[in-house]
C-alpha cells in the first residue's frame, strides 16, 4: 500500500501489488471552496461566498422515491425543518428555515425555479429533472429578493446538457407504499363492553344530583332491571351471541360464554387501506457542442396511496436549450409542461365524518362495517348479492342504531367509496433569455418567463349516505393561474491584480393573476353523471379574480482580495401591490464579509488545516405574503340581499399605512476542513428579528367592524447550527463518511398589540415563544373517588382539597392555567452515513428531535371517560376503579366526560423522536459489463423512505406540523422501491 500526497491536495492510498506503473490523480483540497453555488441572479464560488446556503445536487435527489423534490431537504442540513409529507400522493411538505418569521402571515420560503419566483405547486416538477436545489438562509444570500425573502429562499435549477456527445439516460423505479406510522393501541370488544358498563354505572353511582348505591347502579348497568338492557341498550349494538341482559354481570365482567357474531368486520380502517404502488419512469437526452447544449426529458409517475381513492398521476416534459450563435451573444429556451391527475382521499376537517383517520380511529370496536343478521351474524345482502353498508341508523329495517358517539347515519367506508374528489392540473412553463457581452467586462441579460396553470376540481357527494344524501350534489372548481416575470440584469466583472470585483444592476417585474370559478348543484337526475347539468338545483355560483404585482430595482457588489478577504453588499427597492400607493415601496439590503484564515501565514503553515473561513452577514428582507392581496383597502362583503334587493356590508376598514412584515437577520459562521478533508463542517449563529408583524386589532363595537389589520408586533429567532462530516476510512476501494447536523432554536415574542392572545391550546405573550402551551395544570386523580383534579386557581373555594401537597380541584372552572411547555424542540437534526465499496454505495439517513411537547389531540379523543360509541385507548385499562387506587387516569364516568377530558397538560407528550428517514443501496456495474450492451453506465438501486419512526407514543405523528398540535391528518407513507439507471 502506497500513500501519495502533495501540499494542497487530498492524499490517496493505492494498493500496488505487482504493478510497476501506477497512475494517480490527486484532487485539490480547494475543490470544495471552488464549488459553484447557485445564488440569487447568478452563481458564486463557495470560497468567496459570504452568505449561508445549502446546496443539494442531483446525486442526492435522484435515487430517492420522492414525488416532491422538497422532501429531499428533510434532514439535509441544519436550520431547515420539514414537516414530513403526508400520505396523500402528490402532496408537498411545508418547510421552515431558521424558525418562524411571522405569527399571522406566511412562514413559507420563496421558491425560485430556474431564476424565476414560482407560484405553482412544487409537485409539478419531476425530481429527475433537478440539477441543484439551494436553500438561502441568511440576509447576504436572500435579501436581494426584497419584500418576499423574509422566510428564506429555495432555488431550484433544472438540468442542462454538459457532455460533448449525446447522452441518453433512462431512470426507472417500481415500488410499494404502505402506512409509515401504526395506529394507536385501542381496546377490543371484550374490553370495551366492561369499560362502557363501568362508565354507565359510575354515572349513576357518582351522580351529582341523585347518586345510587353501587350495587343498584351495577344492576342497572348490567340490564338486570326489568325492561332495561343496561349498557347494551345505550350502545345500541350487542356484538355477541348472548342476550343483552346476560352480557355483563353485576361485577362488570363479560359473560365467558359470549362469542362475537361478526369478528372479522370490526376494523373500519381495513377496508379503507390497501397496498399502494408507485411507478416512476424518466427518459432524458442531453449533450453539448461547441456553441450549444441541450437537455430533453419525458417523465411519468403513477402513485397509489395506502388509502383507497388516493392516487396521483403526473406526466412531465422538459426542453432546455442554450446556444451561443455569436461570441458576444447567448440565448436559450427552457420549456416544460406537466399534466397532473389526482384522486384525493377526502380528509375534510380533523374531526370530519369523511376523514378516514378520524372516523375509523374513533369508531367503537363493536360496530360492523356491513349489516349483519343480529342473531346469526351472517352478512345481509342486497338484490345483487352484495353486502349492505351498516349505516348505524337503519332501525326501520330491523337493524340496531349506533350510540351518538358511533356517528349514526354516517359511514366513512361507504362515503369514501361512493363520493368523488378529483382534480386535474395542467402546467406550462416557459423561460427564455438573451445575453450580450460587450466591452470585455460587461454582460447584459434579459429574462422573460411565464407560468400557466389550470386547475379543475370535481366533487360529488352520493345519494346514499353523508352530506349529499338523499338528493346527491356536485361541485366544480375551475382556477387559472398566470405568472409573468421580466427582468434585466447588467453584470460587470473585473480583476485588478489580486482584486476581483463583480457588480450587478437589475430591474424586475412580476405579475400574478388568479381566476376562480365555483359552482355547486344538488338533486341528481341520472346516476353516474356528475356534470352540473345533471342536477336540478343550483346551490352556489361564484367567481373572483386576484391580481398581484411587484416591481424591484436592485444591485449587488462582490469584492474579493487575493482569495482571502471577501465583501458583499446588496440593495433592493421593492414595490408590492398588496399595499397602498402611500406605503408601497420599501428598501431592503444586506452586507456580508468572508475571511479565509487558512490563507494567512500563521495558519497556512499548519498542514493539518485545509480550510478555515470566517464569514458573517447582516441585512433586512420583507414578507408581503400577508394572507390577502387587499388588506389595506376598505372591503365589502356581498350576498346580504333582501329577496331581489341587493345588499352588502362593510367587512374591513382601510389602512393606508399597512406595510410588509420586516425581517432583520444577522449571521456569523465558521467553515472548516481538517486532516486533508477527513473532517469538515461549519458552525453558525443566527439572529432573526421580525418586526411590523400583522395583527387584527379589535375595534370599538360602535365602529361596526370587528377589527383592523395593523403592523403591531415583533419577535426573534436565535440559535446555533452545527454540521460535521467525518471520513473515518478512506482507501482506494472503501470509504465511510459520517455526517451529523444539529440546530438549536430560541423563539421569543417581544411586542404584541395587547397583553396576551389566546389561540386554542397556546397563548401569545411578550417573553414567550409563539408555540407555548397555555393549559390547565392537570394534577392527576383523586385516589378517594377517581376524579380528575387540577391545580386550583382559587384555593379558598369549596371543593378544593390538598393532595400530595397541592391544592387541587375537580372543577374545571377553578382550574389554574399555566405555561406548561413549548412545541419548539431543544435541538433537531440528522445523522447520515454513506459507505462506498467498489461499485456499491449505501446511504442511511436518520432524523432526530430532542425536547419540545406535542398536544396529542387524537389520543385525547381516545381517552374519554365514557362517551358511548367512541373507541378507547388501551391506557384506559389503567383507570381508577376503587378508593385507594393511585393512577393518572380518572374513573370511567359518562357524566364527567367534559370535566375529565378538558384541555390540559394531560394531553401533552414528549415530542422527541428518532426516525430512519431514508436508506438507499446502489450498485454501479463495472464499465466493461455495461459496455457489452452498449451502455456507458448501469446502476441498480433499492431505496426506502420513512422506514421506522420511534417516539414516546405509538400512533402519534410528531412530524405533522410545526405548531405542536397533532390531528387526524393523513399519515406519512412508507415507500419501498427498486430502480435501474442506464446511461448510453
Amino acid at each position: 500500500m502506497l500513500v501519495f500526497s502533495a501540499i494542497g491536495f487530498n492524499s490517496r492510498e493505492i494498493r500496488v501489488g505487482t504493478r510497476t506503473n501506477v497512475d494517480v490523480e490527486l484532487v485539490s483540497i480547494e475543490s470544495a471552496l471552488d464549488e459553484v453555488v447557485v445564488v440569487a441572479y447568478g452563481t458564486a464560488k463557495r470560497g468567496s461566498f459570504t452568505g449561508s446556503a445549502v446546496q443539494l445536487d442531483s446525486a442526492r435527489i435522484g435515487p430517492r422515491p420522492i414525488t416532491s423534490v422538497v422532501s429531499a431537504l428533510d434532514g439535509a442540513a441544519p436550520g431547515i425543518q420539514v414537516a414530513a409529507a403526508n400520505g396523500q400522493p402528490g402532496s408537498t411538505p411545508a418547510v421552515r428555515i431558521r424558525g418562524f418569521g411571522s405569527i399571522n402571515a406566511s412562514n413559507d420560503p420563496l421558491y425560485v425555479v430556474d431564476g424565476v419566483p414560482y407560484a405553482g405547486s412544487i409537485s409539478n416538477l419531476n425530481p429527475q429533472d433537478i440539477e441543484t436545489m439551494t436553500v438561502l438562509k441568511d440576509a447576504a444570500s436572500a435579501a436581494i429578493y426584497g419584500s418576499r425573502a423574509a422566510n428564506g429562499v429555495i432555488m431550484i435549477t433544472t438540468k442542462k446538457g454538459r457532455s460533448d456527445k449525446g447522452r441518453f439516460e433512462i431512470n426507472a423505479t417500481q415500488g410499494f407504499i404502505s402506512r409509515a406510522i401504526p395506529e394507536y393501541d385501542r381496546v377490543g370488544p371484550a374490553q370495551y363492553y366492561p369499560l362502557m358498563w363501568e362508565a354507565y354505572r359510575n354515572s349513576l353511582a357518582y351522580s351529582a344530583s341523585t347518586p345510587l348505591p353501587l350495587d343498584q347502579a351495577s344492576q342497572i348497568a348490567s340490564g338486570l332491571v326489568t325492561g332495561r338492557n343496561g349498557i347494551v341498550q345505550l350502545l345500541g349494538y350487542n356484538a355477541y351471541n348472548v342476550p343483552a341482559n346476560q352480557l355483563i354481570d353485576v361485577n362488570g365482567q363479560l359473560n365467558p360464554s359470549a362469542q362475537l357474531l361478526y369478528p372479522d368486520d370490526l376494523d373500519w380502517m381495513k377496508p379503507l387501506m390497501r397496498q399502494g404502488k408507485r411507478s416512476d419512469y424518466t427518459a432524458s437526452y442531453s449533450g453539448a457542442g461547441a456553441r450549444s447544449d441541450y437537455f430533453v426529458s419525458l417523465g411519468y409517475l403513477k402513485e397509489q396511496g395506502f388509502i383507497v381513492r388516493s392516487d396521483f398521476e403526473r406526466i412531465t416534459g422538459r426542453i432546455n436549450i442554450n446556444t451561443r450563435p455569436m461570441a458576444w451573444f447567448r440565448t436559450g429556451l427552457n420549456l416544460s409542461g406537466a399534466l397532473n391527475t389526482s384522486n384525493q382521499a377526502s380528509t375534510g376537517s380533523s374531526t370530519g365524518y369523511v376523514n378516514p383517520f378520524f372516523f375509523a380511529r374513533n369508531m367503537g370496536p363493536i360496530y360492523p362495517v356491513y349489516a349483519h343478521n343480529m342473531t346469526t351474524g351472517e352478512y345481509l345482502l342486497d338484490a345483487r348479492g352484495e353486502r349492505i353498508y351498516d349505516l348505524g341508523n337503519l332501525s326501520a329495517q330491523g337493524l340496531p342504531t349506533r350510540a351518538s358517539g358511533g356517528s349514526p347515519g354516517r359511514h366513512v367506508v361507504a362515503e369514501t367509496m361512493l363520493n368523488k374528489n378529483l382534480y386535474k392540473r395542467n402546467v406550462l412553463s416557459a423561460r427564455t433569455y438573451g445575453e450580450v457581452t460587450f466591452l470585455k467586462n460587461f454582460r447584459f441579460t434579459t429574462n422573460i418567463s411565464a407560468d400557466l396553470s389550470s386547475y379543475l376540481g370535481s366533487d360529488y357527494d352520493n345519494t346514499l349516505v353523508g352530506d349529499g344524501a338523499p338528493a346527491g350534489r356536485a361541485s366544480k372548481t375551475n382556477a387559472f393561474t398566470t405568472t409573468i416575470n421580466f427582468n434585466q440584469l447588467l453584470n460587470y466583472s473585473k480583476t485588478f491584480g489580486q482584486h476581483n470585483v463583480e457588480v450587478l444592476l437589475g430591474h424586475e417585474n412580476y405579475k400574478y393573476t388568479y381566476n376562480y370559478l365555483y359552482g355547486a348543484r344538488q338533486g341528481v337526475i341520472a346516476e353516474g353523471n356528475t356534470e352540473l347539468i345533471n342536477f336540478t338545483t343550483t346551490n352556489s355560483l361564484s367567481s373572483y379574480t386576484d391580481n398581484y404585482r411587484t416591481e424591484g430595482y436592485f444591485s449587488r457588489i462582490n469584492y474579493d482580495y487575493d482569495n482571502r478577504y471577501s465583501l458583499s453588499g446588496s440593495y433592493r427597492r421593492d414595490g408590492s401591490s398588496r399595499f397602498s400607493t402611500a406605503a408601497r415601496w420599501g428598501n431592503f439590503w444586506s452586507v456580508g464579509f468572508g475571511w479565509r484564515l487558512d490563507q494567512e501565514g500563521f495558519i497556512r503553515k499548519r498542514d493539518w488545516i485545509n480550510v478555515f473561513k470566517l464569514r458573517g452577514s447582516y441585512g433586512q428582507s420583507g414578507n408581503d405574503a400577508i394572507g390577502t392581496y387587499y388588506a389595506y383597502q376598505a372591503l365589502y362583503g356581498l350576498g346580504y340581499n333582501n329577496a331581489l334587493e341587493p345588499g352588502y356590508l362593510q367587512s374591513s376598514l382601510a389602512n393606508n399605512n399597512l406595510v410588509w412584515e420586516t425581517n432583520t437577520s444577522a449571521d456569523l459562521g465558521l467553515d472548516f476542513s481538517f486532516f486533508r478533508q477527513r473532517v469538515t463542517g461549519s458552525v453558525e449563529y443566527f439572529n432573526r428579528q421580525s418586526s411590523n408583524l400583522l395583527f387584527d386589532v379589535p375595534l370599538p363595537v360602535s365602529s361596526g367592524i370587528v377589527s383592523q389589520t395593523r403592523n403591531i408586533g415583533s419577535m426573534y429567532n436565535r440559535g446555533w447550527e452545527l454540521q460535521l462530516s467525518f471520513e473515518p476510512f478512506r482507501t482506494q476501494h472503501f470509504s465511510w463518511e459520517l455526517t451529523f447536523n444539529a440546530t438549536t432554536l430560541q423563539n421569543r415574542v417581544t411586542k404584541l398589540p395587547q397583553n396576551e392572545i389566546i389561540r386554542g391550546t397556546q397563548k401569545l405573550m411578550v417573553g414567550r415563544s409563539i408555540y407555548e402551551y397555555w393549559l390547565r395544570d392537570y394534577k392527576g386523580v383523586d385516589p378517594d373517588n377517581g376524579n380528575a383534579v387540577y391545580r386550583a386557581d382559587r384555593v379558598l373555594e369549596s371543593g378544593v382539597k390538598v393532595i400530595r401537597g397541592d391544592s387541587v380541584t375537580n372543577d374545571i372552572n377553578n382550574a389554574r392555567y399555566a405555561y406548561l411547555g413549548t412545541a419548539i424542540p431543544d435541538v433537531y437534526g440528522s445523522l447520515n452515513n454513506t459507505f462506498r465499496f467498489r461499485g456499491f454505495e449505501l446511504q442511511v439517513q436518520t432524523n432526530y428531535q430532542l425536547g419540545g411537547k406535542i398536544y396529542d389531540a387524537p389520543y385525547a379523543s381516545l381517552m374519554g371517560a365514557g362517551n358511548y360509541g367512541v373507541a378507547l385507548h388501551t391506557d384506559m385499562l389503567r383507570r381508577w376503579q376503587k378508593p385507594g387506587d393511585v393512577t393518572d387516569v380518572p374513573r370511567m364516568d359518562n357524566a364527567r366526560i367534559s370535566q375529565f377530558g378538558a384541555a390540559s397538560d394531560r394531553w401533552l407528550a414528549d415530542a422527541s423522536y428518532f426516525s430512519i428517514r431514508n436508506v438507499t443501496l446502489g450498485y454501479t456495474l463495472p464499465g466493461g459489463v455495461a459496455s457489452r450492451i452498449g451502455a456507458e453506465r448501469i446502476r441498480i438501486f433499492a431505496s426506502g423512505e420513512n422506514l421506522a419512526f420511534f417516539s414516546s407514543r405509538k400512533g402519534m405523528n410528531v412530524t405533522q406540523g410545526f405548531t405542536g398540535v397533532s390531528s387526524n391528518a393523513f399519515l406519512p407513507a412508507r415507500v419501498l422501491s427498486a430502480g435501474l439507471n442506464i446511461g448510453f
